[in-house]
């Protein structure tokens, strides 16, 4: 070994003991990634968590966020979290149909009474058997449960073509996340699907690509949507809350103390979720109504009735889970 390696080694091994005795040395990085902009509302409440789990463990366990898609798209990303080189992804649950299929209807369009219903739908013994097998399977697991942070806080159809009803919706083009429940749902109620990437819907709205977005209503403001798009309708098609992934040996890994702390982290954040969301909402729609962006409420009764036979068929064609309209049905509120 030359000098020169050696005098660089013991300069590095100082070094890191100097780091050792300031209390970092024991310290632990977490990449975390997400496709919102950190003014977002989610983008600065997924900052939150990531401050909060640092505060919680004395800096032990430092969550770095990467937001806007810095770390690649969904599908890149979902790779990345299996082999643990990115560690926190929080995106809505259906996304986890891509090791368990049957996840895609946490989110089926137009079937829940309210958010509670949809509650207790994701508490069920069903649902918990299929994150149970994304995590034996897949080796991902949950941070929590993905009900408590809510995303929306209720979702919208952001359109350069306004409608009052079923009827004048038909034709819409609309852009679809990669989800073929809500694309087959959204086709059954009249409306031309076509799936692209979130971050090419601005461009792909004013280029005449579709003519529409279904978006939580707290994203459409910082997306920007309205300024191509100056329609916003309200449909609740379903409740929204939020998965934070994680790889599962990873999560395991840690102790049972740490990861007390990761959950105080994140149900503090889950808190502020819903009071944020409504806040960001009921000031950016505000706002957007000040530049002459519509805001309406239709009724939905036409699509919950139209969406009714949707589901009766995929159930005679032996299409839905084993139990799951069993499931919907045992969670509704008597």
């Amino acid at each position: 070994m030359s000098r020169i390696l050696r005098t660089i080694l013991v300069a590095a091994a100082f070094a890191a003991a100097g780091t050792g005795a300031s209390g970092t040395a024991l310290a632990e990085t977490w990449r975390m990634a997400h496709k919102m902009p950190p003014d977002s509302i989610e983008g600065e409440l997924f900052q939150l968590f990531a401050d909060k789990v640092k505060e919680k463990t004395g800096g032990e366990l430092d969550v770095k966020v990467f937001p806007n898609e810095q770390l690649g798209s969904d599908d890149t990303v979902l790779e990345q979290l299996q082999i643990g080189t990115v560690n926190v992804y929080p995106e809505g649950t259906s996304y986890l149909q891509k090791w368990v299929p049957d996840m895609k209807f946490v989110s089926a369009p137009f079937l829940f009474d309210d958010r509670q219903h949809w509650v207790r739908f994701m508490q069920s013994d069903l649902v918990g058997e299929w994150l149970k097998k994304i995590e034996d399977e897949a080796g991902i697991a949950l941070i929590g449960s993905p009900t408590a942070f809510v995303r929306g806080p209720y979702r919208v159809m952001v359109t350069d073509k306004p409608w009052n009803s079923l009827e004048e919706m038909q034709g819409t083009r609309l852009r679809m996340h990669p989800d073929e429940l809500a694309a087959a749902a959204w086709r059954h109620l009249g409306t031309e699907v076509r799936t692209l990437a979130w971050t090419e819907v601005y461009e792909s709205i004013s280029r005449g690509i579709v003519d529409a977005v279904n978006s939580p209503i707290a994203l459409v403001e910082p997306m920007k949507f309205y300024e191509v798009a100056p329609h916003i309708i309200r449909h609740d098609e379903y409740p929204q809350g939020m998965a934070f992934m994680t790889n599962a040996k990873r999560w395991n890994a840690l102790s049972d103390e740490r990861r007390a702390q990761v959950l105080e982290a994140l149900a503090e954040t889950a808190a502020e979720s819903e009071k944020r969301m409504t806040a960001a909402a009921d000031k950016d729609l505000a706002a957007m109504q000040e530049k002459n962006v519509s805001y309406s409420e239709p009724d939905t009764a036409a699509f919950v009735e139209r969406m009714e036979s949707f589901y009766e068929q995929m159930e005679k064609a032996g299409e839905l889970p084993e139990g799951f309209l069993d499931a919907v049905r045992a969670s509704r509120a008597e």
